[in-house]
């Protein structure tokens, strides 16, 4: 069996003075076919070049096919206009903006904007279906095969201040969990109708760049097959649509040390970072790469928003309607002790047979000044928050944390508080936000503000849309891969053809 011939490193590009042949050769090469990958190959396919994909696994998917893959659009979809909801631009935009914080990158939120209404038509034309429906519950995922719902708290403060809500996240024509396979399904189909070769069981191990100019424009990659090294030149470029680092402990640690107290990582077995890392081997800029995505997943059932979330003081710190991942996010910061959702046990519900949320019930009590001695808490400080809170839920009105008056009633004995600390046992699931810092058409750039000639990153290998977790929306990452992976494609095609 023939053996690798040396060690090579993804952050060590190779010179294509060193390559004596060339195994393979097209116009642009993509590493990864999740929904980033997938869309880059066809778009470019489309736009008249020669495409080969290179996928680390042995069938496409990557971590879209793992995910409920809501795609995060608006503007005025079809979906959105048949359902009665009028959205805007303007409110798309602003949204996202505030969504991202200082972090913005403002000329990707407005092509992505831009491109929303025309995106949703595209991938309805590679055969996605999206019913005319939405599904008006508070849930994270829809569990039925209706469309349209509110995946990131468009319509709970901060953000209902903002901007006029409206719900984004566009949920396939699938019952339950289903939307990410029939998304990879439906674009492998398109894959496989255009003949664009995929090499399966291929690990993308380093760049190659021409050493003849001083631009050392990246001009192939060398992949391991069956154990055996081979050089791929792509005139035109290399689509780096290989994932984020969340499989990769020693990345985590390094970069997003916060993320370690989180417990379930999302993704696939290939989201190391090695993308990441061949970008920076040949000059890439890596930004944003201590934040990350990580989720609370306390509904359903939508009964346990009628809780507070207290912190090891007793008091509350989030408005507990607010979405899933930014709540995740702010326990995160609640350093030096543990975080409780206190609730009456009338809202405790359907809790034990219909939450993921798997947190253990720390105390039960018939008054609240039991339940703060039996959670070891400052003596009368929960007693005044839950005061506070239940005067001000009386009138309708939170006045700090400015809760929808829908979540809005007095909380009233018996009592139960689940322990939602990190690392309790609460599930937190997490990924990386950070990446390749890139323009919004994807080339890689340097640290200069330089654009590194004939390299692209999409997906979660780039930093994208998505910068922050308590900004963060249900089908942010799957929107932005897809848009990404489309614009990617098209650039690369466009020096083909110049």
């Amino acid at each position: 069996m023939p053996m690798p011939t040396n060690k090579v490193s993804p952050i060590s590009p190779i010179k294509a003075s060193s390559v004596n042949h060339w195994d393979y050769e097209t116009d642009v090469a993509v590493i990864g076919c999740g929904g980033a990958g997938a869309c880059a190959a066809i778009s470019a396919h489309d736009a008249g070049s020669r495409v080969l994909i290179f996928e680390l696994a042995s069938g496409i998917g990557g971590s879209t096919a793992l995910s409920s893959a809501e795609v995060y659009l608006g503007g005025g979809t079809r979906v959105q206009k048949a359902t009665g909801h009028r959205d805007t631009k303007r409110a798309m935009t602003d949204f996202l903006t505030a969504a991202a914080g200082p972090q913005a990158d403002k000329a990707k939120i407005v092509a992505y904007v831009a491109g929303s209404t025309d995106h949703f038509d595209w991938l309805v034309e590679q055969g996605v279906v999206f019913k005319d429906s939405e599904y008006p519950h508070r849930a994270i995922m829809a569990l039925t095969d209706d469309c349209l719902l509110y995946t990131g708290g468009e319509n709970a403060h901060p953000y209902n201040k903002i901007a006029p809500p409206a719900p984004r996240g566009h949920n396939l024509k699938v019952v339950g969990d289903n939307g990410g396979p029939l998304l990879m399904k439906t674009l492998g189909a398109k894959i496989d109708e255009k003949s664009i070769p995929v090499e399966l069981n291929s690990r993308a191990l380093a760049l190659i760049v021409d050493d003849s100019d001083d631009q050392q424009s990246v001009i192939g990659v060398q992949v391991r097959i069956d154990m055996q090294e081979r050089y791929v030149k792509a005139r035109s470029g290399v689509i780096l649509a290989s994932g984020g680092f969340v499989m990769n402990d020693q990345m985590v640690k390094q970069y997003a040390p916060e993320l370690t107290r989180c417990t379930v990582p999302i993704g696939n077995p290939g989201d190391t970072g090695s993308g990441i890392l061949m970008g920076m081997g040949v000059g890439g800029a890596a930004i944003n790469m201590h934040e990350g995505f990580v989720s609370l997943p306390f509904y359903p059932p939508a009964s346990l928003t009628y809780g507070i979330f207290i912190n090891s003081q007793g008091q509350r710190f989030v408005n507990e309607d607010s979405y899933h991942g930014r709540v995740g996010a702010f326990i995160l910061r609640e350093i030096g002790g543990p975080v409780y959702l206190v609730l009456a046990v009338e809202d405790y519900g359907k809790y034990e047979t219909e939450s993921y949320l798997n947190a253990d019930v720390a105390a039960t009590a018939e008054s609240i000044v039991e339940l703060e001695s039996d959670l070891n808490l400052p003596p009368g400080e929960l007693q005044a928050t839950m005061s506070d809170y239940n005067k001000h839920a009386k009138a309708g009105n939170d006045e700090l944390f400015h809760k929808d008056p829908v979540w809005l009633k007095p909380l009233e004995p018996p009592f139960v508080a689940l322990d939602v600390t990190p690392g309790r046992g609460a599930f937190y699931p997490y990924f990386t936000l950070g990446g390749l810092d890139t323009l919004p058409t994807g080339e890689v750039l340097k640290a200069s503000g330089d654009v590194i000639t004939g390299l692209y990153a999409v997906g979660r290998t780039a930093c994208g849309i998505p910068r922050r977790g308590e900004g963060y929306a249900s089908g942010m990452s799957v929107g932005d891969a897809t848009f990404t992976g489309r614009q990617a494609g098209m650039a690369a095609s466009t020096r083909t053809t110049t």
